[in-house]
């Protein structure tokens, strides 16, 4: 595609202008982006300015942060661009400890005398934030120190494709949806993040290393012919991944964009769903945005300890000591892993932003809560815990910061619900044991109360299963849930021929709000007996 026609075709061509920032696909929040000019300067030397400027300013700890991030979305609708954004932000955040009180300063201004003037401010900021202290902060130990480099490893830096290339690819896919009839609008979008973090601390740990994320996909919408009904299937399948720009080769949006356009067109012919209570069998597809709302966000501390509540509230799991080691969240062979290792998975890392080597753990451990996602400041909260099954105290790795001038805080790593470890039971399996269910594809609306307790999920693509088969689409299909309940109806478990990975580019949290990216595998499970509404219906 040439450029002049490439800006004939746009609505909209912000190109580098660092009009769009960071967009949060499932919590609906932006972040504000800011053009820089990279880091240029000898980072090692910078960080241990930071870092001598703080002790001398009376800091009992300290850590910096350098940073250079890169987003760009493309985004088309039909045959126009709908936007296109090309931006970068570079600056350096410090963090400081004095008296057990946190401090934080960060600039954009990467330099000798801005290094050393922030590292005091910092300092100052904690000395102030005293008043305010419930009790000091008290760091769990390292169990690694050093210096050490990590990249996610991928084939193409989707910066090397031009931009005219990524819309020609979204364009041609859009035609490919808008040649099955009955399809009346469809857009497309592909988004790529690019984080360069240096992180020294005076904890002996320098960490040197650089993420790439990216996310691709496409939403069909049909019509009726009398216009009494629309349907839609967006491609939940293709979940956003740790690669480059193979992941949108691989992804091959032309080639499935049919398929996406026929079942959306399927939708409006659909049989309405009866409202009762059906077994319901979950693909990856759907089942990871459950496990994200049901399981990893009430399970992260803060929200357990209070000290957060934004987006959806709390957790009802209400304090560590009641409810570790003896709250049932499922059957027995329910096991839930914390992890930031997995290959292409969007929260693996080599070093959280407290420089902690990140671990796996079982959350859920033989259907019982067994653990919960931690910082190096949050790790001594559960000491008696630790210590009462043996464990040594240490951070699981989940501190996580969206840029350089936000300060790092809880944020949860990939959050799994492991397959069957006895055998590889497949998903015509799991629907064999059906007589009167429905099969979900795809994540859809949801909601959720403010202890995560009571919810509602929605999906994509559904169908009705019969005496052990699938017999043809349903619409307007809902569910409902208790958390402990939905769980506890857990009775078939999908083996690793059914392991998927799902998972959003951006997951909303704090106030102010960060955005960071995550993924939850799972495989295709089955649940007994849940509550099913009809969510075309009116009052």
């Amino acid at each position: 595609m040439k450029r002049r026609d490439f800006v004939r075709h746009g609505a909209v061509t912000a190109a580098g202008l660092g009009l769009v920032g960071r967009v949060d696909l499932l919590h609906g929040i932006a972040t504000p982006t800011t053009i820089g000019t990279g880091i240029a300067q000898d980072r090692d030397a910078l960080g241990a300015l930071a870092l001598e400027a703080a002790r001398s300013a009376g800091a009992d700890y300290a850590d910096v942060r350098i940073a250079t991030s890169r987003t760009q979305f493309v985004a088309t609708r039909e045959q126009i661009v709908s936007g296109v954004a090309d931006s970068e932000t570079s600056g350096f955040g410090v963090r400081v400890l004095v008296d057990g009180t946190w401090g934080f300063a960060s600039s954009r201004d990467v330099t000798s005398d801005e290094v050393t003037r922030v590292a005091r401010v910092a300092v100052e900021q904690a000395r102030a934030n005293r008043a305010a202290q419930r009790r000091p902060v008290e760091l769990a130990p390292l169990d690694w120190t050093g210096r050490g480099e990590w990249s996610t490893p991928i084939s193409v830096d989707p910066y090397d494709i031009p931009i005219e290339e990524k819309v020609e690819l979204l364009l041609a896919a859009n035609r490919a949806a808008m040649a099955v009839s009955g399809v009346a609008f469809t857009n497309s979008q592909m988004a790529f993040i690019r984080d360069q973090k240096f992180f020294a601390s005076t904890d002996d740990v320098v960490t040197d290393q650089t993420i790439y994320r990216a996310t691709c996909g496409m939403n069909v919408t049909a019509i009726s012919d009398d216009r009494s009904d629309f349907q839609s299937r967006n491609s939940a399948e293709l979940s956003p991944r740790g690669l480059g720009y193979e992941h949108v080769t691989n992804a091959d949006l032309i080639a499935q964009a049919p398929r996406w356009a026929e079942e959306a067109v399927q939708k409006l012919s659909a049989k309405p769903v009866q409202p009762g209570r059906y077994d319901l069998v979950l693909r990856p597809s759907h089942l990871w945005l459950t496990i994200h709302e049901a399981i990893a966000h009430p399970t992260e501390l803060d929200r357990i300890m209070g000290f957060e509540a934004n987006y959806a509230g709390t957790s009802f799991i209400s304090s560590p000591e009641e409810f570790l080691g003896s709250f049932r969240y499922g059957p027995e062979f329910m096991n839930i892993q914390g992890e930031r290792s997995t290959p292409t998975a969007l929260s693996t890392v080599g070093w959280d932003d407290d420089g902690v080597r990140p671990d796996e753990y079982l959350i859920v451990k033989d259907g019982v809560l067994n653990d919960l996602q931690t910082t190096r400041e949050q790790a001594p909260w559960l000491e008696d815990w630790y210590s009462s099954q043996g464990v040594p105290v240490r951070s699981h790795g989940n501190s996580y910061s969206q840029s350089w001038e936000d300060v790092a805080f809880q944020r949860m790593p990939n959050i799994n619900l492991l397959p069957n470890a006895d055998s590889d039971v497949s998903e015509e399996e799991l629907i064999a044991d059906v007589e009167n269910g429905i099969l979900i594809d795809g994540n859809g609306s949801f909601s959720i109360d403010q202890q995560r307790y009571n919810a509602q999920f929605g999906g994509q693509v559904f169908y009705e299963i019969k005496d052990g088969r699938v017999t043809g689409q349903l619409k307007d299909v809902a569910y409902q849930i208790r958390t402990p309940e939905f769980w506890a109806a857990l009775d078939g478990l999908g083996g690793e021929s059914t392991y998927e990975l799902g998972g959003s580019f951006g997951d909303g949290k704090g106030q102010p709000a960060q955005s960071n990216s995550i993924s939850h595998g799972c495989p295709t499970t089955r649940h007994r007996d849940v509550t099913v509404i009809n969510t075309g219906r009116r009052a």
